[in-house]
C-alpha cells in the first residue's frame, strides 16, 4: 500500500477531489495518511478531519527554510509515507524533502506548463496572466517536483477553454473542475500501480 500525504496551505479543493476519489476506489493501492498543512488556518485541515485522515501542521512563517525543511521531513518520515503530494501547498519545499523524496513528489499546477508558471505563479495570479495574454486554451498539468519551480518532469496535461467574458475568478474555476480534479487523482493512482516509476 502507498503511504500519501497531501500537503496543503488553504482551502484543499484538491484535497478533496482526492478524498472523493480515494472514496470511489479510484485509488486502489494508495491511501491518503497524512494531509500537512503549512498554515494553521486552513480549511484543508478540517476536510481531512472530517475523512478521519490524520493532520499535522508546520507553519511556514515560524520557521527558517532549513527548520520548515527539517519539520517536514520528521513529519513525512513519523508517518511512513511513500509518496507527497502537493494540492495548493505554497511553500517552496528544500533539498532535505526533495532529495529524500526524489520523484516521489507529484503537484498541480493550473495552467499548461511551460506556460505561465515559475515562481511566484500561483493561484489567481496564473489565471489573470492567461487572461491578459489573450490565450484561447489553458488548463492544467501535473508534474515531478525538484528543485526547479514547475520544472519537474511533466505527467499528465488537460487542456481548458478560455470563454468569451472569463474573469481570473470564473476561469480558475473552470479549470479546477475540468482539469485539476481530474488529473491529480489520475497521477497518483498512476504512481501507486507503479506507472511513474522513472
Amino acid at each position: 500500500m502507498t503511504r500519501i500525504a497531501v500537503l496543503v496551505s488553504g482551502g484543499g479543493t484538491n484535497l478533496q477531489a482526492l478524498i472523493d476519489a480515494q472514496k470511489r476506489g479510484e485509488i486502489p493501492g494508495g491511501e491518503i495518511v497524512l494531509v500537512l498543512s503549512s498554515r494553521r488556518d486552513a480549511y484543508a485541515l478540517e476536510r481531512a478531519a472530517k475523512a478521519g485522515i490524520a493532520t499535522a501542521v508546520v507553519p511556514r512563517r515560524e520557521l527558517s527554510s532549513e527548520e520548515f525543511d527539517r519539520k517536514l521531513c520528521e513529519e513525512l518520515t513519523r508517518h511512513q509515507v511513500d509518496l507527497v503530494v502537493l494540492a495548493g501547498f505554497l511553500s517552496v519545499l528544500g533539498p532535505e524533502v526533495l532529495n529524500r523524496y526524489k520523484n516521489r513528489i507529484l503537484n498541480v499546477h493550473p495552467s499548461l506548463i511551460p506556460s505561465f508558471c515559475g515562481p511566484g505563479m500561483y493561484g489567481l495570479r496564473v489565471h489573470q496572466a492567461a487572461l491578459e495574454r489573450g490565450v484561447k486554451v489553458t488548463g492544467a498539468t501535473v508534474h515531478l517536483v525538484n528543485e526547479v519551480v514547475d520544472g519537474g518532469r511533466i505527467l499528465l496535461q488537460k487542456a481548458v477553454e478560455v470563454l468569451p467574458g472569463d474573469t481570473p475568478e470564473t476561469l480558475q474555476r473552470r479549470v479546477m473542475e475540468q482539469a485539476e480534479w481530474v488529473l491529480l487523482p489520475k497521477a497518483v493512482a498512476m504512481f501507486c500501480r507503479g506507472e511513474l516509476k522513472e
